[in-house]
């Protein structure tokens, strides 16, 4: 296969060669190679200024982020060799982890394949294709995991926002195989079934995985509320755990389906309430029911999806973060969360810290948790790393 070549400016390689994969359209030299001349989707040679190969990249000439490092090796494009080799590498670090065929195999670039994720309910496989690159090898993804997994079923959840940027339609098509609505999952021992048709993303979020299992000592015996608990990730593992009750918020009918779907598969169903509504105002009426609970879960959506949305976000985050102390026991515990890339681990502790002297309470930070390791992080990509979790207790101020 003959590639184009992408040249970079002078010295523009120097972030690549320290181990980045991506390029900014302000790095590439449009009057040698110009951008407008590319497609989005098509493999290109990476050069240096002197016309030096640094391997095969994939384009989206229209994007800030206009090309993804592919492979450092020039003579190794994207198809599906390369694809079965990725997916080789990536299945036997996930092997070594986990002892059930549940997790993200596939996590972007941090897996050497950007635009691709691919998570996986035993048998089935849910993928999605975020750049026109893996859009335009969709027959070699399949074939590849066919190869590598022997999957019963294979759906492609391609809805998501990122396709947007690529020009990419969104749809959701089972590729391979046959795909229930909901297919059987497990985590840390605690049996779920995950939407992966209608649910959100891939159906589930396997990246707080290990926080959730650091739940099991603090919520033995305790009463716990799960805010924002889409299908019971984190409510449905107290219960297992030992909770003596649970109550799960969220605003969605058919997620709190889920989690009374959930609670059932366990043998916990009479352990388990569910609160249909915004969860701000589930909790202004916890708090005027005088309803206390010795462990409080707050596990958000992205409050801030873009570097502009900080400030507002951050005030979104403090205002959660302190409804769910006043609701707290007096040595009770917060599990506070967050999934925005755009949020520093120090600021949510500083937002914490802020909230507990807003109420007069001392705070204790006992345990910090990010993604698990099916999710792992690219040193030179911090992007890579978003998920934070702080466990804390929350004392009297005396």
């Amino acid at each position: 296969m003959s590639l184009p070549s992408l040249r970079l400016k002078a010295n523009a390689d120097r972030r690549l060669r320290a181990g980045h994969l991506w390029v900014y359209s302000n790095e590439v030299d449009v009057a040698a190679t110009p951008l407008q001349g590319l497609r989005a989707g098509q493999q290109a040679i990476l050069e240096t200024a002197t016309g030096k190969p640094l391997g095969v990249v994939a384009v989206s000439p229209n994007n800030l982020i206009c090309a993804r490092l592919l492979s450092r090796d020039a003579k190794l494009p994207l198809d599906k060799s390369l694809l079965v080799h990725r997916l080789n590498v990536a299945l036997s670090l996930r092997e070594r982890l986990f002892d059930q065929p549940c997790y993200r195999l596939v996590y972007g670039d941090s897996d050497l394949l950007p635009g691709l994720v691919v998570d996986r309910f035993h048998d089935i496989l849910v993928v999605q294709l975020a750049s026109a690159t893996m859009e335009a090898h969709k027959d070699d993804v399949v074939a590849a995991l066919v190869q590598v997994l022997k999957p019963s079923g294979i759906l492609f959840k391609n809805d998501s926002a990122a396709r947007d940027a690529e020009g990419l339609e969104r749809y959701v098509e089972t590729v391979y195989g046959e795909v229930p609505d909901w297919v059987p999952l497990v985590e840390n021992g605690v049996k779920f079934e995950a939407p992966v048709r209608d649910g959100q993303k891939t159906g589930w979020f396997y990246d707080h995985r290990m926080n959730r299992a650091r739940l099991a000592p603090y919520v033995k015996g305790k009463r716990v509320l799960d805010l924002f608990s889409y299908i019971g990730g984190w409510g449905v593992q107290a219960g297992a755990f030992g909770a003596s009750e649970v109550f799960c918020v969220d605003a969605s009918g058919f997620a709190l389906d889920g989690v009374e779907r959930n609670a059932a598969l366990n043998g916990i169903a009479e352990k388990l309430t569910c609160i249909e509504g915004d969860v701000f105002e589930a909790l202004r009426e916890l708090k005027a029911a005088e309803e206390r609970f010795d462990v409080i879960i707050a596990d958000p959506p992205a409050f801030i999806k873009r570097k502009k949305d900080l400030k507002n976000g951050e005030a979104a985050y403090r205002r959660l973060n302190e409804q769910a102390m006043r609701m707290l026991t007096k040595d009770g515990i917060l599990v506070s969360a967050s999934c925005s890339m755009h949020l520093p681990e120090d600021d949510l502790h500083n937002i914490l810290l802020t909230s507990a002297r807003h109420l007069d309470r001392n705070l204790q930070l006992l345990e910090r948790g990010g993604q698990g390791p099916d999710h792992p992080v690219h040193p030179a990509i911090a992007e890579t790393r978003y998920i934070k979790s702080i466990t804390c207790r929350l004392l009297p101020n005396s």
